[in-house]
């Protein structure tokens, strides 16, 4: 296969481990990357539009692949503003979703969080759902929506709290069983896997991956 893969959040930490991923693939002729920094030493399969997201419609005319891939996110530690926080974690997401139906692109896998509900009284929980519910009215052949519980891994930035939250997790996470094994650490390698298997299999019709299925998928 000779396959374009687009890549929106590749400097973050999921993003990044999937456009590694995509790399190594030689199913993958092409990928392009939407984001606001450059990153250095990339091969020449990769190529990068730079420029602010949240005015993502500007790139309409480039935005064409087979696949897109969006591990776009922020947290309230990053953006406490609440308007900013929702036009990067609903916004980017939706327009991307418009802009795939818009040039016939089949696949959209997102990254969205476990407890995302529209109806939440929880703002964060509120805005996930919300972002999720327009994507799928987008009616996209294969749309995949992930599901994790709280992300590991180690981070290029200081998130102090975040690091002391992962390590409780790590401690406690035996105890989770049954219903709470939902709620144990998502590894962002698992995301990355899962959303690429997603999308070079035809046997998944479920639209939204819970963070329990996200390992399984990872590993076939």
């Amino acid at each position: 296969m000779n396959k374009t893969a687009i890549i929106l959040g590749a400097t973050g930490l999921t993003g990044g481990i999937l456009l590694e991923k995509l790399i190594a693939d030689n199913k993958y002729q092409s990928i392009k990357l939407f984001s606001r920094s450059r990153i250095e030493g990339l091969p020449s399969k990769v190529t990068q539009f730079i420029g602010d997201l949240l005015q993502l419609e500007l790139f309409r005319a480039v935005f064409t692949a087979d696949e897109v891939y969006c591990c776009i996110g922020t947290t309230k530690a990053k953006t406490p503003d609440k308007d900013t926080y929702k036009a990067i974690d609903y916004g980017i997401p939706v327009t991307a979703a418009k802009l795939s139906k818009e040039n016939n692109i089949k696949t959209f896998a997102v990254v969205s969080a476990l407890g995302a509900n529209p109806k939440s009284a929880v703002f964060y929980n509120k805005v996930k759902g919300e972002m999720e519910r327009d994507v799928q009215k987008q009616n996209i052949r294969n749309t995949f929506i992930l599901r994790p519980s709280l992300i590991g891994g180690e981070r290029n930035e200081r998130r102090t709290l975040e690091k002391i939250g992962l390590a409780i997790f790590k401690v406690i996470q035996p105890l989770f069983k049954g219903k709470l094994a939902q709620y144990k650490i998502t590894e962002p390698n698992h995301i990355a896997l899962a959303m690429i298997n997603l999308a070079n299999s035809t046997s998944y019709a479920e639209v939204i991956i819970t963070s329990n299925d996200i390992k399984k998928i990872a590993k076939k």
